[in-house]
């Protein structure tokens, strides 16, 4: 087993900002959003502090702060806040749209294959996934389960990366052990649908 088998997980993240941060490239990046998560889940989840509250009393403070600036520099004669332009482009509205729209021609196509096509295949895998999702969810609130969504993302990329060779071995060998044993469950269940018993009194 040679390096051949491995692939660019930086690449495959998409080689940006995100990929450095997910990778620990920039450690500095990746220990401040660790701390910044950790500290914004203890401040919700644990102190009990509302979410509301925290975002209009961050925005005041941000506006009584800048109002105090522009205030104190025209009086002083100091330069104002060095504020951006805050506008979004129409290209960047394009290229969400366009993002959008790929993943909502993909949901669709998958509802079509199972409410038209009848895709049995496809109809278990989708509901295996919901179901399991639907369990997680039950376990924990949407802000624990978003902040155990961070832990993993700044954890697995990088072991993956680290041992790519012989996770990829172990997930081929359950991935075979798994559709051996999907393709026993569909055997199973097409064998005593009725269509099938159908079908084998006509051969009789």
């Amino acid at each position: 087993m040679g390096d051949s088998r491995q692939f660019s997980v930086h690449l495959a993240l998409g080689g940006g900002a995100v990929a450095d941060l997910l990778l620990w490239k920039k450690w500095t990046q990746s220990v401040a959003f660790l701390v910044g998560s950790t500290a914004l889940w203890f401040l919700f989840e644990r102190a009990g502090y509302n979410l509301l509250s925290f975002v209009s009393n961050v925005l005041l403070l941000l506006v009584v702060i800048l109002f105090l600036w522009a205030k104190s520099a025209s009086l002083l004669n100091r330069p104002l806040p060095p504020l951006p332009n805050l506008e979004v482009s129409e290209e960047t509205v394009v290229q969400a749209a366009d993002e959008m729209r790929v993943w909502v021609n993909f949901a669709l196509s998958i509802a079509r294959d199972i409410a038209i096509a009848g895709n049995l295949r496809l109809f278990s895998q989708v509901a295996t996934g919901l179901l399991i999702i639907s369990y997680v969810g039950s376990l924990f609130n949407f802000l624990t389960l978003l902040y155990i969504g961070v832990l993993l993302s700044l954890s697995l990329p990088v072991l993956y990366n680290k041992y790519q060779i012989p996770i990829d071995e172990k997930l081929n060998v359950a991935y075979d052990v798994a559709r051996i044993q999907y393709q026993k469950i569909a055997d199973m269940m097409l064998s005593k649908s009725p269509l099938s018993s159908n079908k084998e009194k006509k051969i009789q």
